[in-house]
């Protein structure tokens, strides 16, 4: 039996009981809930990074979109207040279209 030890999505289980198998879940406390969407949000990167393709690519961002939105409500706000701040920085510091990389600072002065 496949022991998995990790946060999945809410209709994971009765996709696995549509599939005539049995199952063990259990509801995390709030600070297991926190740690595990860190944890996921971790996975789902690597997945990201592994990608073969622009629709797989795309496939693991909207999975990390998922998780960021449930973070975003462990930690008091909702899509609305993060894409505020995302705004308010973008329009501090930019974006990324530039695609600009930095070699180094002389800090000499």
């Amino acid at each position: 039996m496949p022991v998995y030890n990790k946060l999945v999505r809410d209709h994971v289980p009765s996709a696995i009981a549509a599939n005539g198998k049995s199952f063990r879940t259990r509801r995390l406390s709030e600070a297991e809930y926190a740690q595990a969407l860190k944890t996921k949000l971790r996975e789902e990167a690597d997945e990201y990074a592994r990608a073969r393709d622009d629709l797989e690519a795309l496939e693991e961002l909207a999975d990390m979109l998922e998780v960021i939105r449930a973070l975003s409500a462990v930690h008091g706000a909702g899509w609305e207040r993060l894409e505020s701040i995302r705004f308010r920085k973008a329009e501090a510091r930019g974006g990324f279209e530039e695609r600009l990389f930095l070699l180094d600072v002389d800090d000499s002065k």
